[in-house]
């Protein structure tokens, strides 16, 4: 990030580079170790200059951010080293140590909450990952193993199986947080769910490690087994003094998909499943979040889905795709709340993560909708197939919605399609998920950019009515720099809400500089930026779709035919139709009905922020001369 803007540094050894120097910030690394680390096999004789290179590129970027400072034979990163995640973690779980257990808890959370997968999952090569990553993983297993040891002295026994049961889902080879899982449900009474989980583990040692299970974990089983108290010693003292894993039993590869957030099991019905009980009733649901107070405008997509809900009560599904920030989970939140009394039975929602790296994976998702329509964790099958089939089993002759947001693929959504009359699906994506539309039958409704007079009845509902229409010039040119998005008319509108001295006029005006207009529209507070939402469907494309994507950057219109774009990008035509249907999915470009493809302002800005930064002086030299023998063959393309 650099002042709130997220930086794209690809998927070479620029990252690589990157994340050594990030990783022992404020310390010098020579260029040998940088060269070490950055090469699996025997580096080649340029390595040196490649990292000089990759050194220089990092500089232009963190410009005003942060600096790489030459130190002798090597560099150094010199920045606050609380804005590095890694060192932010190592402070809190540090301060949780000596803490009481409460506010150790609170510290715990927060540490953990910094992690977004694995550690250096992004970075390509297996030697940095190697050198750097397994101490970060370790320092995250025995922080979660701390958190554990709190939660249960607390007796929260409810948030220790979330937390457990989503890590172990992963990481099945883990015998110390096992052993914390085992007491956490034997204290809630769920002593064969315990045993359950031991005799799991016990298998997977065996099948994937040869090795059967350690003295503590052994010692754990028969102290559940005979029903000792869960904080009794010698239990409490091994976990809290435990340091990790015995060797081989850390986080390893065979773990089976499990949940990683999510309500626990319902009360009373769930008892039922797998107990005998020929027709156990799940407990009903509701688990949309909030919906936004000011929504306005989307009549027409409202509309459509009124529709869907009057062709019930045959199963259905409809996708809603758009580019990011254009409101779709705004708009299936909504009407979601506004049509929920015609699903009595609940509501079941789940963000999919579809861009994001690692994504939810479908049987992820599954477990959590199973653990809430009542299912126990033991009852829960391992292949994906048969947790589809569970799940749909539990929907069958009820009426219930499914809104699966964020969605990446048909893929990812499909094993989570109810497929009995009564049931509707709502997916929200920023592709068009054709794959739904042809093979399951799903209706697909674009939700656009806002209309000129609902933008301004946003911004209206936002800063007060009384400030738009005071100038009210100066409110229609903000909501056309904004493209009428609604997510950069949020963050223009709060903005200027943290200035209330600021006029509008003033605003559009700082908005008129197209250099830093993305800059200007991010919430540095909140993480929210149109240029990360960019980014992230950038990140999505195919290497040759996001070439073209940039190299468009270099040509000065917003509409551009696809001769014109295949001589920018060198490629034949064929090609660059593929590419520029890639995009038109990615809603990075919108073909026009002539045959041409049409980019709004704020895509054009960013594409000519990212060729300036990924492609060489050269390569941009050799499109404009290409671009140029085209105009002078063949006239010039649509401006």
């Amino acid at each position: 990030m650099n002042n709130g803007r997220l930086l794209s540094l690809g998927t070479g050894r620029l990252r690589t580079v990157a994340a050594i120097l990030i990783s022992e910030v404020n310390q010098v690394i020579t260029v040998g170790r940088m060269i070490d680390l950055a090469w699996d096999a025997d580096p080649p004789a340029r390595a040196r200059g490649v990292v000089h290179n990759h050194v220089h590129r990092l500089r232009r970027l963190l410009v005003g951010q942060a600096e790489i400072a030459t130190r002798g034979q090597g560099y150094v990163l010199l920045a606050d080293p609380c804005a590095v995640d890694v060192n932010r973690f190592r402070h809190l779980v540090s301060g949780a140590h000596e803490a009481e257990p409460r506010t150790a808890v609170a510290n715990l959370r927060q540490a953990l909450g910094l992690w977004r997968g694995e550690a250096l999952a992004d970075v390509p090569g297996k030697r940095v990952r190697r050198a750097l990553g397994v101490g970060l993983t370790q320092a995250r297993v025995a922080a979660l193993q701390e958190l554990g040891v709190k939660l249960l002295l607390l007796r929260r026994y409810g948030e220790l199986i979330t937390e457990l049961t989503a890590w172990l889902a992963e990481h099945p080879l883990h015998e110390e947080l096992t052993a914390l899982l085992m007491r956490a449900l034997q204290a809630s009474g769920r002593q064969a769910e315990a045993l359950d989980h031991y005799h799991r583990t016990r298998r997977h040692l065996k099948d994937q490690l040869g090795i059967d299970p350690g003295p503590a974990l052994r010692e754990t089983y028969l102290a559940v087994l005979g029903g000792e108290p869960a904080g009794s010693p010698p239990f409490a003292g091994r976990a809290s003094a435990g340091p990790g894993p015995r060797p081989g039993s850390g986080p390893g590869p065979g773990s089976r998909p499990g949940p990683r957030s999510g309500p626990g099991p319902g009360p009373g019905p769930a008892d039922s499943y797998g107990s005998g009980d020929p027709s156990p009733t799940p407990p009903a649901v509701s688990q949309l979040p909030p919906r936004i107070a000011d929504f306005c405008g989307r009549v027409r997509e409202t509309v459509a889905l009124d529709q869907q809900l009057d062709r019930l009560p045959r199963p259905d599904c409809v996708v809603l795709t758009g580019a990011g920030g254009t409101g779709k989970t705004t708009l299936a939140v909504h009407w979601a709340h506004s049509r929920k009394d015609e699903f009595p039975e609940g509501q079941l929602f789940a963000d999919l993560r579809g861009f994001e790296r690692p994504p939810m994976r479908p049987a992820t998702v599954l477990a959590m909708f199973l653990r809430a329509l009542g299912v126990p964790e033991a009852r829960i099958p391992e292949p994906l197939a048969e947790r589809s089939a569970l799940y749909r089993s539990l929907l069958a002759g009820r009426r219930m919605l499914v809104v699966l947001d964020n969605a990446g693929t048909a893929e990812q959504a499909r094993p989570l399609l109810p497929a009995t009359p009564g049931c509707l699906a709502v997916v929200t994506s920023r592709r068009r998920l054709s794959g739904l539309v042809v093979r399951d039958g799903a209706a697909l409704l674009t939700v656009g950019p806002f209309a000129a007079e609902d933008a301004l009845e946003l911004l209206g509902n936002a800063l007060g009515r009384s400030r738009v229409a005071a100038d009210r010039d100066a409110a229609r040119a903000l909501v056309e720099r904004c493209d009428r998005l609604p997510l950069a008319l949020r963050i223009a509108a709060a903005r200027l809400m943290a200035h209330p001295d600021w006029s509008l006029g003033h605003w559009t005006a700082k908005l008129a500089d197209e250099r830093r207009r993305l800059q200007e529209l991010s919430a540095h507070d909140a993480g929210l930026a149109v240029e990360t939402s960019l980014y992230l469907s950038y990140r999505a494309l195919s290497s040759g779709a996001a070439r073209l994507f940039r190299l468009l950057g270099l040509y000065p219109g917003r509409d551009v035919d696809a001769p014109t774009a295949a001589a920018l990008a060198g490629r034949d035509l064929e090609r660059t139709h593929r590419h520029l249907a890639e995009l038109g999915d990615a809603h990075l470009v919108e073909e026009q009905p002539q045959g041409s493809y049409l980019r709004t302002d704020l895509v054009r800005i960013y594409a000519e922020q990212l060729v300036a930064v990924e492609e060489t002086p050269t390569e941009r030299d050799l499109a404009r001369q290409r671009l140029r023998d085209h105009t002078v063959r063949y006239g010039p393309g649509r401006c």
